[in-house]
């Protein structure tokens, strides 16, 4: 049967020798961008109105909505009479 031979020296030499490679090029940064205290309120209270206003109307949706369905039962209930 045919035996496998193994190398004589117990580490094998590297298969890859590290070549050293050009430095990447430096990357610029963004400048620094300042958010002003002032904006950042402006757009809270921004989404807080119309956060407020978009109940509201979901509000009045479903206001309209019963009205109707009411309106259409009282309609109904003369129109049999």
């Amino acid at each position: 049967m045919l035996l496998p031979k193994y190398p004589d020296s117990p580490t094998p030499p590297p298969a890859h020798t590290h070549t050293p490679v050009d430095p990447s090029p430096v990357r610029r940064s963004l400048p620094p961008v300042s958010i002003s205290t002032g904006a950042v309120v402006a757009v809270l209270t921004g989404g807080v109105v119309l956060t407020a206003l978009l109940a509201a109307v979901a509000v009045s949706a479903v206001a309209v909505a019963v009205a109707a369905v009411v309106l259409r039962s009282l309609l109904r209930e003369h129109h049999r009479r």
